[in-house]
């Protein structure tokens, strides 16, 4: 037989927690989607350019040097491709058309190659820094790989925050409820009712509005996340590009409502335990 609990939260009260918990849940997934989808994105960035590199050289009594070090270590590499001049025009065409023309004098003969390892791409390096300027294409992009880091810091602080807002309101509920039903709480105290079997009363309670307010958060931040996913794939280059969600990252998500209930259980329990030693 189901027993019924002895009190519950009043209305306003219930539909309060209930719109905390959903809202704040919805911070919480959407929160934790974009720091797991920029983290996705960043160890694929990083994965794709790790080997990587442009080699530039400004004094053209050094190509041939740089030349014959790029053939003699051609087994080291994946893929060369020498920059043409037309190219680099059209990658400086706004600095050039503009009353840059003297830049031509100064363009640089590159070659953008892709090695077989680190050590390869290495040993080139050393090779050849001596006469051109080196530069690993993930050092380049460092400046990318830190913003995508700070933007995950950003969204696990946010998710902090709404976490901890959950545990106040909570307390809030559970301290409000215990005022407003003082009485009750004096008769089950009475009649010899534990404290444990009290705390179990309410710990009900929110584990129900808790359920429904979690589950409507997460269903609203899900195609919120997709947007957002979708809006970054329409770069087509760059980080955003890179950020997606893996089966992992999925699974994280869908556990993430399932944790804020169990918190949500705990520190009921905690609150009105402390509550009730109190009076």
């Amino acid at each position: 037989m189901k027993k019924a609990t002895v009190f519950s939260l009043v209305r306003e009260q219930s539909m309060f927690m209930t719109i905390i918990m959903g809202l704040l849940t919805f911070l919480s997934v959407l929160a934790l989607g974009i720091a797991l989808s920029i983290g996705t994105g960043v160890v694929r960035w990083n994965t794709q350019w790790d080997n990587f590199a442009t080699i530039q050289v400004t004094d053209s009594k050094n190509i041939d040097t740089v030349t014959k070090i790029i053939e003699t270590n051609r087994d080291k590499m994946k893929s060369i491709h020498r920059v043409s001049t037309e190219k680099m025009n059209e990658l400086l065409g706004p600095w050039i058309s503009n009353g840059g023309n003297a830049l031509k004098n100064y363009l640089p003969t590159m070659w953008e190659i892709e090695f077989n390892s680190a050590p390869d791409m290495a040993s080139v390096q050393t090779a050849v820094e001596k006469s051109a300027r080196f530069l690993s294409h993930a050092s380049a992009l460092k400046n990318s790989t830190s913003a995508g880091w700070k933007m995950i810091a950003i969204s696990v602080f946010i998710l902090i925050l709404a976490l901890g807002a959950i545990g106040i309101s909570i307390s809030y509920i559970a301290q409000n409820t215990a005022m407003l039903h003082k009485r009750e709480l004096e008769i089950l105290t009475q009649i010899g009712a534990s404290d444990e079997f009290v705390a179990r009363q309410m710990q009900i309670i929110v584990a129900k509005i808790a359920a429904m307010a979690t589950t409507c958060g997460f269903i609203a931040a899900t195609p919120v996340l997709l947007l957002i996913l979708s809006v970054a794939h329409s770069a087509r280059v760059g980080l955003m590009a890179m950020m997606g969600l893996t089966g992992y990252g999925w699974i994280a998500l869908i556990s993430m409502p399932i944790l804020i209930i169990v918190f949500a259980i705990i520190v009921t329990r905690r609150t009105t335990l402390n509550i009730l030693k109190a009076q």
